[in-house]
């Protein structure tokens, strides 16, 4: 018997029920079924009777599926092992790498051994900033701009708060009204399943009560055999359309032979650039190097060093190109370039790096509206700093606030949108939850007009046969798939 609870009408129906609402529904459709399909008792002892009244088959067997049995192999521990000893063997090939690395580094070149790095502490947020300063410089303004910092913090959070629970306040109430309008809307499309499910009936009981009719009023005879009796009607298989692998494999193939050769030309392009702007900054070291002056020589050698630099010139050159200066430290010029250019990593700046290795360094690099707060309060003298507090601030208000309610009112359109879909989407699917409920209908009584049919062939009596065709008519009417109210 098919579940109630998996027709689509009822899922539709139960959607939006309250608990009580559904446990009401399931006891009403329980009675239903119970006072439907409970049998009354029989006097008589011989099942004969009722097998023919009841269109019960004697050669009706269970589906082939039902003894199907999924046959799987059990586990073996061999993946397990297989896997914990993978991953112990890449460990001990990490360690190994890692003792290599610290037997070469040894004895590895100066210049091309990786710099150390710099413990930075990064003060990204302006109350971790705030309290730095406190600790760092206690005094009244640090003090009085980081109270400013924590109360207006504090503020915007409370504020966030409460506008962010009236917008999901508001956006509750309005899709508590889309899902009212939705189920208002519903109703006729429900009508609509439920009428057309009784319509499929009536139609059924008429066309079946007018083919059974038939074979009351003749005498079965040889010619009225069953086979001539099934359903009119194939089912042929279209022939699976072949899909074009090999144009498809083609296609695939010169895109990617097209595309490698675009990808190639473009990087000889990228190249013959790049040389380009080799030989003009060449062309440019020979014109500083031809007029430069004993004047001009601190600007020409930061010049120099920045060019050899970018095209990360040889020793050979430097010295070929600088030998018409008479510079009485060119040798250390070329060598400190030189040495640059070797050098495979470059060390921080301090400023912006920090000192020496262990030691942690302290920065600030605040992105917040509030670092406009604390600047201010530090000195409320300037004007300037109130202008941008109140300016950056009010601007950070308005953004937060319009950013809010644009989001509450995209919920909202979201929501009716999502509603107008579904109703749509449920209109559309009557059609198909008709066809559905009509295939289920006839799988249901298809096997009982076969066995009919044989009956006639079988010669069974006029009688026997009426009492077999109001059988069916009964199981077309209050059979399954049920339809409910």
């Amino acid at each position: 018997m098919i579940n109630p609870i998996h027709d689509a009408e009822m899922v539709r129906q139960q959607k939006n029920l309250t608990n009580t609402q559904k446990r009401s529904n399931a006891q009403t459709r329980e009675g239903v079924l119970v006072n439907s399909l409970i049998c009354p008792q029989c006097d008589s002892f011989n099942l004969n009777d009722t097998m023919d009244a009841m269109v019960i088959s004697e050669k009706s067997r269970m589906p082939e599926k039902l003894y199907e049995r999924e046959t799987k192999k059990e586990k073996s521990l061999f993946p397990i092992a297989g896997v914990a000893v993978g991953v112990m063997g890449a460990i001990t090939g990490i360690s190994a790498l890692i003792r290599h690395s610290s037997k070469i580094n040894l004895n590895i070149d100066s210049l091309k051994r990786l710099s150390g790095t710099i413990r930075n502490v990064a003060l990204n947020d302006e109350i971790d900033q705030a309290w730095y300063r406190i600790v760092e410089c206690p005094n009244y303004k640090t003090i009085q701009a980081g109270v400013g910092v924590f109360a207006m913090t504090a503020m915007a959070f409370m504020g966030k708060t409460f506008f962010d629970g009236f917008k999901d306040v508001w956006v509750k109430k309005r899709e508590a009204d889309i899902q009212k309008n939705l189920q208002e809307n519903l109703v006729a499309v429900e009508t609509q399943s439920f009428s057309g499910k009784m319509q499929i009936i009536r139609s059924m009981l008429s066309q079946k009560a007018i083919e059974l009719n038939k074979y009351l009023n003749i005498e079965p005879s040889s010619t009225n055999s069953f086979k001539a009796l099934m359903f009119k009607g194939s089912n042929s298989k279209k022939p699976e359309k072949k899909e074009g692998y090999i144009l498809t494999g083609l296609v695939t193939f010169a895109s990617i032979v097209g595309l490698g050769f675009l990808s190639l030309r473009n990087l000889t392009k990228s190249k013959g650039h790049i040389e380009k702007f080799v030989k003009d900054t060449y062309k440019e070291i020979n014109t500083i190097v031809k007029n430069s002056t004993a004047s001009s020589k601190k600007s020409d050698m930061a010049n120099l060093e920045n060019m050899f630099k970018t095209v990360e010139a040889n020793e050979e050159d430097m010295r070929k190109i600088l030998k018409p200066l008479d510079w009485a430290d060119k040798e250390e010029f070329i060598s400190k370039i030189s040495k640059y250019n070797k050098k495979s990593t470059v060390e921080a700046n301090a400023n912006c790096g920090g000192g020496e290795t262990p030691k942690p360094t302290f920065y600030s690099h605040v992105n917040d509206y509030r670092a406009f707060l604390y600047n201010y309060l530090l000195d409320t003298d300037n004007k300037q700093f109130r202008a941008l507090f109140l300016g950056i601030t009010g601007l950070t208000a308005i953004g937060y606030g319009g950013k809010l309610a644009g989001d509450a009112i995209k919920e909202v359109q979201v929501k009716k949108i999502n509603a107008e879909t579904e109703l749509e989407l449920q209109k559309r699917l009557v059609s198909t939850e008709l066809r559905n409920f009509k295939a289920k209908k006839d799988s249901a009584i298809q096997p009982l007009v076969e066995e009919f049919y044989r009956q006639v062939d079988a010669g069974k009596s006029k009688a026997e046969l009426k009492t077999m065709a109001e059988n069916i008519l009964f199981e077309i009417k209050n059979g399954a798939p049920f339809v409910y109210s």
